[in-house]
This record gives structure tokens, sequence and C-alpha cells, in this order.
């Protein structure tokens, strides 16, 4: 029974962070564009708390429970997978614009496709949990919260809103209307609460792994910063002064200081 309700608190902090990516949807409520420059800036800041957030919090608990070659395997394992999923479904990428248009079997597709995309975020705030229910934490709602999870699922959160916005740009420019840009944003992270429920049962069954499962989230997130992340930067960059990169490093620079306070909790 205490397993359910630990189960349950896990999958309600991955679906906070999945709803945290529909606030990227929400300037399109006053606004009918965003600039490409203010685009730019929240890719870094996703890309700059994602890095802090692995190094100052997954690998530096992960080194704290296990040996580096530990973190290190589990590291390459997590970028291993993401290049493996990526080229197997390399036929298979979506277009935001797509969802709209899509009957519910095209639904299930796109929601496993998005799944190689947010899956990892799940398992960061998953592995972070390991130690719910144990002492140490901060007492949230009756439970004792490690305070590693509080702030994965906060980075996470946050890293979640440009991607939001990213998702609602091209359907704002079909003219869906404004709920439904939420919404979508919303679905695209949904997988992120399966992934964290997934993660916490398994180093919570298999104690010995949660040094593997920290640098397995921290190698995944990583790898999505340096290949998909900074790459969408830059391709925004093409239409903005010296290719955006004083935006892109300003909002890398701000995402690490809004981190840095983890690595002295």
């Amino acid at each position: 029974m205490e397993l359910l309700g630990n189960l349950t608190f896990v999958f309600v902090a991955g679906f906070i962070t999945a709803l945290a990516t529909g606030i990227g949807a929400l300037p399109f409520f006053f606004f009918e564009t965003i600039s490409d420059r203010r685009n730019i800036v929240l890719w870094g800041l996703a890309s700059g708390i994602m890095v802090s957030a692995s190094l100052f919090g997954l690998i530096e608990e992960g080194l704290a429970e296990g040996s580096g070659w530990e973190i290190a395997a589990g590291m390459a394992a997590g970028v291993v997978l993401v290049i493996v999923a990526h080229e197997v479904l390399v036929d298979a990428e979506i277009d935001p614009q797509e969802y709209e248009e899509a009957d519910f079997k095209k639904l299930v597709l796109i929601l496993g496709i998005l799944t190689v995309h947010s899956f990892p975020e799940g398992v960061a705030v998953g592995v972070s949990f390991a130690d719910l229910g144990l002492e140490g934490g901060t007492q949230i709602l009756g439970a004792t919260v490690p305070v590693l999870a509080i702030f994965m699922t906060v980075a996470i959160s946050i890293h979640n809103i440009p991607e939001g916005t990213a998702i609602s740009i091209p359907l704002k420019s079909m003219g869906v209307e404004n709920w439904k840009l939420v919404w979508w944003a919303v679905f695209s992270s949904l997988p992120q609460p399966i992934g964290a429920v997934i993660a916490f049962g398994f180093v919570r069954v298999a104690r010995e792994f949660l040094p593997f499962g920290f640098g397995f989230a921290a190698g995944a997130m990583i790898y999505l910063v340096v290949s998909e992340f900074i790459p969408e930067a830059l391709d925004l960059g093409n239409n903005v002064p010296r290719g955006g990169k004083p935006e892109l490093v300003g909002g890398i620079v701000f995402g690490i200081l809004l981190m840095l306070p983890l690595r002295y909790v």
C-alpha cells in the first residue's frame, strides 16, 4: 500500500512537469507571435537548467551513492538509448501541425515518438525520488520528499516551458485556438509522468542500480541539450543578428545561475 502511495506521489510530480509545458503556450493568449530572439533565450535557459541540474544534482548525487564508473556507464547508456531511438524513428519525425490533423491511431504513434524526447526527463524525476519517504527530506503533504526531487521537478518544469512555446508556434500559425495550444503542449510531455513512475519503481526495488539510474538520466538529458536544444536555438539564430549567440549564451548562463543553489543544498 505504501509503494502504491509513493508511485502515485511520483506520478503527480511527473504530471506537474507535463502541465508546465502548457505554460509555454500562455503567451499566445496575449501576443500573436514570439520573437526568434526570445525563443533563443528560452532554449538557452532550458539548456542551462538541464546541464546544471544533471551535473549538480544527478551526477553529484550518483557519486554519493556509487562509483564514477557506474555513473559513466549509466551516462553512456542514456546517450546510446537516445541515439538508437532517434535512428529507429528517423523516418517518423513529426511536426506539431500534424497534431490537429491526426486521428486516434496517429496520435498514439505521435505520443510514442514524443516519448523519445520527453521520457529521459521523466526518468530524471523518478530517480530523484528514490529516497521518498525516508529520513532527510522535506515534509510535503505528509510525505518526506528528498530535496533533490523538489529541485529536479522544478528544473524539468522550467525546462518544459520553451518546449511548449516551440510546439505552439506552428499550431498558432494554423489558427489553432489558444486553449488547444495549451492542451497540445501538455500532450507532448505526457510520457514524463510515465517515465517517472517506471524509473522510481525500478530504483526502489533494485537499489543497487540507483547510481546507474542517476547517470542514465544525466547522460540522456545532456545529450538532448547538445543534439537538440542548442541546434534548435542556432537554427532560430539565422534570422537574428550575430546568429543569436549572445542570446543563447545569456540564456544558458541564467539557467545555470538559477540552478546553482542546488549544489549547496
